[in-house]
């Protein structure tokens, strides 16, 4: 063993970073005086340690981190919160396996994309932007095109609700537009002739009814029919139709024609009856 020999009386004198205790004191080696060297701070391999300001231009971690002015080299894990006030720039892929909450997302590759607060979402930035998706789109709530809100995909085959925020299924418009026009149709080739009866010397009846005009179409009038008395024409300015029941009326104005009709006289009607 190593024997030291001191000339007393000594003293010790802490440096930066470094506590003596008791500091630049003298100490008579007569009396035993115990000496406490320590760096203020344990600096076990579990400890926290607090550094208040490094200057070195690389500072590195178990020989894998890397602290080099703004940038953090070989960073492969972070157990804990994790706390950015300022930007964030990363160059390589980022991997999260739990939620990210923010703000505000946007993403800026090849389309311009924000995700807002609000659950809102922005995609592109310009009118002649393409925007592809693969897959079903499940949509709840309105649907806008050049500002034009549409509230519903309607399979409503007779469009009864006339709504101004609905788009047709071809099914509801095929059989919409083939409903009208059998309807149209079957009323424009209607044409039967009736026979008509004395009821007084104004007015003959036809045992029969006027077909309906669909939906579009003028009501079915005088001008729908042609009448003959006699097998002469007879003008409509001086006639009138009225549907009384199961019999159409005509009624003659006898001033128009110059004489009264008789029951005598035969008036045949051809046009818009029902059968």
């Amino acid at each position: 063993m190593p024997i030291f020999r001191f000339k007393e009386p000594i003293k010790f004198q802490a440096g930066t970073g470094f506590v003596i205790t008791p500091d630049d004191t003298d100490i008579n080696l007569i009396t035993p005086v115990t000496a406490v060297f320590s760096i203020g701070q344990d600096v076990s391999p579990t400890s926290i340690v607090t550094f208040a300001q490094t200057t070195t231009d690389t500072f590195t971690v178990d020989n894998n981190l890397s602290l080099n002015g703004s940038t953090i080299s070989n960073l492969s894990t972070i157990d804990g919160n994790l706390t950015i006030t300022q930007n964030l720039s990363n160059t390589e892929n980022l991997t999260i396996k739990g939620n990210i909450v923010a703000d505000e997302f946007i993403s800026e590759l090849t389309e311009s994309v924000t995700i807002f607060k609000s659950g809102s979402t922005k995609f592109g930035n310009s009118s002649d932007d393409n925007h592809i998706l693969s897959g079903s789109l499940n949509l709840s709530g309105s649907f806008s095109i050049q500002n034009a809100n549409l509230t519903q995909v309607s399979n409503d085959v007779a469009l009864s609700g006339s709504s101004g925020t609905s788009t047709l299924v071809e099914n509801a418009l095929k059989s919409y537009v083939d409903n009208q026009t059998d309807a149209i149709n079957t009323y424009l080739r209607k044409s039967f002739v009736h026979t008509g009866s004395f009821v007084s010397t104004a007015t003959q009846s036809f045992t029969a009814v006027t077909a309906s005009a669909p939906t579009g179409l003028s009501s079915t009038s005088k001008e729908d029919f042609v009448f003959f008395m006699n097998g002469a024409f007879m003008e409509t300015d001086a006639l009138n139709i009225q549907q009384a029941g199961n019999q159409l009326l005509l009624l003659v104005n006898n001033d128009n024609i110059g004489y009264d009709i008789t029951s005598a006289d035969e008036i045949l009607a051809f046009g818009k009856f029902n059968s």
